[in-house]
C-alpha cells in the first residue's frame, strides 16, 4: 500500500489521526494533514483505508499492490 495526500485539498478535520495514529498526524500551525508513513506495514492497512473513507475532503489516496 502506498499512501498520498493533498495537502492543499485537506479541511484539518483530524480524522485521519483519529482513526490511524501511526500513520497521520496535523501539523501544529494550521492542522493540515501530515503523512508519516508513505507505505505502512500491513497491519496497518484496515486503519489507514479507513481513514480515507473517512476524510470529509478526500485528500487521502491509496494506491494498493496488486
Amino acid at each position: 500500500m502506498k499512501i498520498t495526500v493533498d495537502e492543499d485539498r485537506c479541511c484539518a478535520g483530524g480524522s485521519c489521526v483519529l482513526t490511524a495514529p501511526d500513520v497521520f498526524d496535523q501539523r501544529d500551525e494550521d492542522g493540515v494533514v501530515l503523512l508519516l508513513d508513505p507505505e505502512p506495514a500491513g497491519h496497518l492497512h484496515d486503519a489507514v483505508r479507513e481513514a480515507a473513507e473517512v476524510c470529509p475532503s478526500a485528500a487521502i489516496t491509496l494506491s494498493e499492490a496488486g
